[in-house]
C-alpha cells in the first residue's frame, strides 16, 4: 500500500486547493489528506498565527498518520512542509514553488518588492491580511481562465500577517522561525518551480532545493498556481513518477 499524503496550502487558502490535484494520488492508492491550516477553515481567526503553529499542526498530523506520510506543500505551504519535515518522520517531501527557508535570499526584484510592499498597511503581523484580487490575478492565478479565476478567489481567505512577515522579512526575525539548517530533513525530496512564476522564481526554489539536496524541476511554461493552473495534472504526473521511482529503488 503507498504511504499516505498530506497536502498543505498556502497563503490565503484552504485544502480545497487540492481538490483536483489529489484525485491522481488517489487513483494510485495513496490515501490524501488536504487540511486547512490553522485559521483557514470556516469561522476561523488567522491573526497572529505564526508559522511554527502551522508546522506544528501538519507535523502533528504526520506522527498521527498510519507510517511517516508523504508530505506535498504549496507555495507558503511549501516552507510550512519543509518545516514540519524537520519536526515529525515523513518518507517524502515534495515542495511545489515554495517559499524559501530562512537564509535563503530571493532572486529577483518582484520578491523584494513583496517583502516589503506589506508595510503600507501599517503593523501588518498583528494583523489578519485580506486577498487582494489584482495581486493575485498578476503573479499567482496568471495563467488561468477569468472565470476559473474569480472562482478560485472567492474562496480565499485572509491570511496572517505574523506568517507573512515570518516568511517574507526572515531576515528580521530575531526567533528565526523558518530556519530549517541543511540536514534538518531526512527523507529524499522533489522540489518543482514554475519557468514563469514570478513569486518564487526557479533561481530561488533551486536554492530551497540545494539546501534539501533534492531533486530540482522546472515546468518552463507554468506559473505559481502549480496544482491548479493549466498543466496541473503534469505536476502531479511528474509527482507520482518520482515517487514510483523512490518505491522502487527501496525495493
Amino acid at each position: 500500500m503507498p504511504a499516505p499524503v498530506i497536502m498543505v496550502h498556502g497563503a490565503f487558502c484552504g485544502g480545497w486547493v487540492f481538490e483536483r490535484f489529489r484525485e491522481p494520488f488517489e487513483a494510485a492508492g495513496h490515501e490524501v489528506t488536504t487540511p486547512d491550516l490553522p485559521g483557514h477553515g470556516a469561522g476561523g481567526a488567522a491573526a497572529n498565527r505564526s508559522m511554527s503553529d502551522f508546522a506544528d499542526h501538519v507535523a502533528k498530523l504526520c506522527r498521527a498518520a498510519s507510517e511517516p506520510p508523504i508530505l506535498i506543500g504549496h507555495s507558503m505551504g511549501g516552507l510550512v512542509a519543509h518545516l514540519a519535515a524537520a519536526r515529525a518522520p515523513v518518507s517524502g517531501l515534495i515542495l511545489l514553488a515554495p517559499s524559501p527557508p530562512w537564509g535563503v535570499p530571493g532572486a529577483s526584484m518582484e520578491e523584494a518588492v513583496s517583502a516589503v510592499s506589506l508595510y503600507a498597511l501599517g503593523p501588518f503581523w498583528l494583523q489578519a491580511i485580506d486577498p487582494d484580487y489584482a495581486l493575485a490575478k498578476l503573479y499567482s492565478l496568471d495563467r488561468m481562465a477569468k472565470d476559473d479565476r474569480k472562482a478560485v478567489f472567492a474562496r480565499m481567505v485572509p491570511e496572517s500577517g505574523l506568517a507573512l512577515w515570518q516568511t517574507l522579512n526572515w531576515w528580521l526575525d530575531p526567533f528565526m522561525t523558518t530556519s530549517a539548517p541543511a540536514g534538518a530533513v531526512k527523507a529524499p525530496a522533489l522540489v518543482i518551480a514554475g519557468g514563469r512564476d514570478v513569486i518564487h522564481p526557479p533561481a530561488t526554489v533551486k536554492a530551497t532545493a540545494d539546501r534539501l539536496a533534492a531533486r530540482f524541476e522546472v515546468l518552463r511554461d507554468m506559473s505559481h498556481w502549480l496544482p491548479g493552473e493549466p498543466g496541473w495534472d503534469e505536476v502531479a504526473a511528474l509527482c507520482l513518477t518520482w515517487l514510483s521511482e523512490r518505491r522502487q529503488a527501496a525495493a
